[in-house]
């Protein structure tokens, strides 16, 4: 039984958490159970954790302290969703407590899973029960206890994986949308397989990546990278990582990129396609790409524009930061070129490409912070998956970061309507987050999977209303929907209405539903955008 680990120790420890999280991701991705597609917690944790392995495997020897340290930074800055920005403050805490340590006993390894407890419970707002907080509680609690008996690393980790399948098991009667479900929390499941795969390297156990997204995403970044600006033909680098959700071959989505760009490299296994292309309409890629399931990661360039800053090392990116020319700027995340547009015509200084099933991480958010010329950003983060990790972006910059809490689109709008660039930081701070409650966010998709949920009987490929952050309603007739969501505005006296409809619908379908919003509220100004949104067939902001 190991008494002590060190630096090694410790980097091998991450490095077979990270490849237990990643070959278990879709199943995690599974144990969510709303049927909007946003099952990412798998997702979300594999990339959040493999950022730090892949900085490991480039450290020869690291002592304990500086192994911790780059596991830490690693992740905090590739965190992505809130389950992604949690595992990261416990990575934070548990280098917190390692720091100046040259070996690592039961009593000190309590000690730091306590310590990053406490990390993530102070980043967030209201926990809840049934979650990852209360896995990870219990089992850092059983570890302090199992260290007053014996003070050997093995068998103070030992208890507290025992400890963390109990908790897990027992998050389904905590949570009533679990019990509901008859699931446990995706993110604990997350968090006991790590802690299990830690167990398992103490035990001399190597666990292989099954399903190699890391070193695809690896090699093919690599590959991406090494073009000549002279060569480009085609304007924009579309990259992105699709979840194979169906038998749809991949081979097909070959050929039809094939003929709309070049430089066209397409990388499958059984979880996900990774693509990267040259082409003139990213748009046409997406769109085509979502037939094959849900988007990962999404990533476009102008080359002609960031060919120089593509080649940048990510360290080399980190140290680049604008000197202010003005006192506030703001950047926002959004997912298509009229949501864009939209942004930027209101003065949004930049744009992050991302949004639901495509989270952007801390650092994609910290670049764009710090290409602003202000003193203090503000972001809007446009989707409650990506306030967290938005929320960390301030302890890695010089410039005063103020995240303001927008859960949609249509709530990002409304803030940046009432943005006052004269105005003090304090000022805008009370007007942007009060004038969040001031729009109604209304949003048709689709079902992922067969479901129950809320009592209704939802079957996969159902069209579902979405209103606030509750099911609205399910129907096999998207007509159906936008007149039940129309007469709702209606019913509460909503006097402004904008429809921002998606990629898959085309313009003349869009002003039908546009129209039938004009009919039934008579008395409200209609507007229709082109908003371009991935996922959603319509965005529809009621004021």
């Amino acid at each position: 039984m190991r008494q002590t680990i060190n630096g090694a120790d410790f980097r091998r420890l991450v490095i077979n958490a990270a490849a237990a999280i990643e070959n278990n991701k879709q199943k995690l991705n599974e144990l969510n159970v709303f049927p909007v597609p946003d099952g990412d917690t798998g997702t979300n944790m594999s990339m959040t954790i493999c950022a730090a392995a892949n900085d490991l495997r480039k450290s020869d020897s690291p002592d304990l302290t500086e192994a911790s340290k780059i596991a830490a930074s690693a992740m905090l800055r590739g965190a992505r969703g809130n389950s992604g920005v949690i595992l990261s403050l416990l990575m934070r805490g548990i280098a917190k407590k390692l720091k100046d340590a040259e070996y690592c006993d039961g009593v000190l390894w309590a000690a730091a899973l306590q310590e990053g407890v406490d990390a993530a419970y102070k980043a967030v707002m209201k926990p809840a029960e049934g979650t990852i907080l209360t896995v990870a509680r219990l089992a850092a609690a059983k570890a302090v206890q199992a260290a007053e008996e014996n003070n050997y690393f093995e068998y103070v980790h030992e208890a507290a994986v025992e400890e963390a399948k109990i908790a897990l098991a027992n998050t389904v009667n905590q949570n009533p949308v679990l019990k509901k479900a008859g699931v446990v929390d995706a993110g604990g499941k997350g968090w006991l397989v790590a802690l299990e795969a830690m167990m398992a390297a103490l035990q001399g156990e190597d666990i292989p990546v099954l399903a190699s997204d890391e070193g695809v995403q690896t090699n093919d970044q690599a590959d991406f990278s090494d073009f000549n600006t002279e060569d480009i033909t085609f304007a924009y680098c579309t990259e992105f990582i699709v979840s194979r959700e169906n038998d749809n071959d991949p081979e097909e989505l070959r050929s039809f990129l094939s003929g709309l760009g070049d430089c066209l490299v397409l990388v499958d296994d059984d979880e996900i396609i990774k693509v990267h292309v040259h082409t003139n309409n990213p748009g046409t890629a997406l769109q085509e790409a979502l037939k094959y399931g849900s988007f990962v990661t999404v990533k476009i360039e102008n080359m002609r524009l960031q060919h120089t800053e593509k080649v940048m090392t990510e360290a080399e990116k980190g140290l680049k930061i604008a000197e202010p020319e003005k006192a506030m700027g703001v950047v926002s995340v959004c997912a298509g070129a009229g949501l864009a547009d939209v942004f930027q015509n209101l003065g949004v200084d930049g744009i992050i490409s991302g949004g639901q099933t495509m989270n952007p991480s801390t650092q994609d958010i910290l670049e764009a912070v710090n290409k602003v010329p202000a003193e203090t950003v503000f972001v809007l983060p446009n989707n409650k998956n990506i306030i967290m990790a938005a929320q960390q972006v301030d302890a890695l910059t010089p410039k005063n970061v103020v995240v303001i809490p927008s859960k949609s689109v249509p709530q990002g709008i409304t803030a940046m309507l009432n943005f006052n660039p004269e105005g003090t930081t304090e000022e805008n701070i009370g007007i942007l987050t009060q004038a969040l409650d001031t729009v109604d966010t209304m949003q048709i998709t689709y079902a992922a999977r067969n479901s129950d949920f809320d009592g209704y009987d939802i079957h996969e490929g159902d069209y579902l209303a979405i209103c606030g952050s509750s099911l609205f309603g399910t129907s096999k007739d998207i007509k159906v929907l936008l007149r039940s969501l129309a007469e709702k505005i209606r019913d509460d006296g909503k006097e402004f209405i904008t429809v921002y409809y998606g990629a898959d619908i085309q313009e003349k379908h869009a002003q039908k539903a546009a129209d039938l919003f004009a009919e039934i509220c008579p008395h409200a100004d209609v507007n229709l955008i082109n908003g371009g949104q991935p996922v959603y067939y319509y965005l529809i902001s009621a004021e």
